[in-house]
């Protein structure tokens, strides 16, 4: 039987011949899909060509029966992504880049993580996290109901954003696009959020990191900013976007995409 692979698609660059242009790859959250990164895909194309992907169990991804596990996750990337490629991850997204940067140093040019943190829960050496009991809570309502607890987990991710309100429709509206993600991919991803501890491993990152995060982030807090900062490698940087929470792409588009695109300068990888 022919392997499960994710479903994914590459957009041509737009703003420079096409074989000129550099691969990014888009790698969105947990419970949601590709089209989340809409807003910003015009933006990139003009220096990239874009391949997005959705997640196994989520869009229009299948679910094949392996463990759901972070390395599973990567190389299912892995197996549709471009030989070589820069990366762009949102929160589960970036754990996933993360751990391709790790595994796949020869075929990841660069990172950008987006409200993501090498451990999303909190311990007594590492407080700038979720607490693990709101993560476990959202475990247990995700067996109970868990369409309801992608609706709560939504609204968690615009809390204390300026545009929250209309960022928790655009949201909703995304959810939907694609039908509601597979039972098992959203519990088994909450628990890969809540064991995933890859503060040891950022040092050994071999490509350029930068690690964006939201002024009002209720998920990733803005102090854990300063918290992975000792942890980067000599490429490594971080950057904090004001007045949004974890999603800065929907909330703050073109203030988001200087972030990524003085990144991308500063390293030569665009020219201007």
């Amino acid at each position: 039987m022919p392997k499960l692979i994710p479903f994914h698609n590459t957009y041509r660059a737009t703003g420079v011949a096409d074989q000129d242009a550099g691969d990014i790859v888009l790698l969105h959250g947990w419970g949601l899909h590709a089209i989340v990164f809409d807003d910003i895909v015009p933006a990139l194309l003009e220096r990239f060509r874009v391949t997005v992907v959705d997640l196994p169990g989520m869009g229009q991804s299948p679910l094949p029966g392996d463990p759901y596990t972070l390395d599973f996750l990567a190389d299912q990337v892995a197996a549709v992504m471009p030989e070589r490629a820069h990366l762009l991850g949102w929160s589960l997204g970036g754990l996933v880049a993360l751990r391709l940067g790790l595994t796949r140093p020869e075929r990841v040019r660069s990172i950008v993580t987006v409200a993501t943190t090498p451990r999303f829960t909190a311990s007594d050496d590492w407080p700038a996290a979720m607490k693990p009991e709101i993560l476990e809570a959202f475990e247990e309502m995700c067996r109970e109901d868990y369409e309801g607890t992608l609706v709560r987990f939504l609204a968690l991710n615009c809390k204390g954003a300026e545009s929250m309100r209309q960022d928790v429709a655009r949201l909703k509206e995304i959810l939907y696009f694609c039908g509601l993600p597979a039972h098992r991919a959203l519990r088994e991803g909450l628990a890969i959020l809540r064991d995933t501890d890859l503060r040891a491993d950022l040092a050994k990152l071999a490509m350029p990191l930068r690690m964006i995060f939201g002024e009002r982030d209720h998920i990733v807090p803005a102090a854990a900013m300063t918290a992975v900062q000792p942890l980067l490698n000599d490429q490594g940087d971080t950057a904090l976007i004001e007045q949004v929470a974890h999603v800065p792409f929907l909330s703050a588009p073109d203030t988001f995409m200087q972030a990524v695109h003085d990144f991308h300068r500063q390293h030569r990888f665009v020219a201007s």
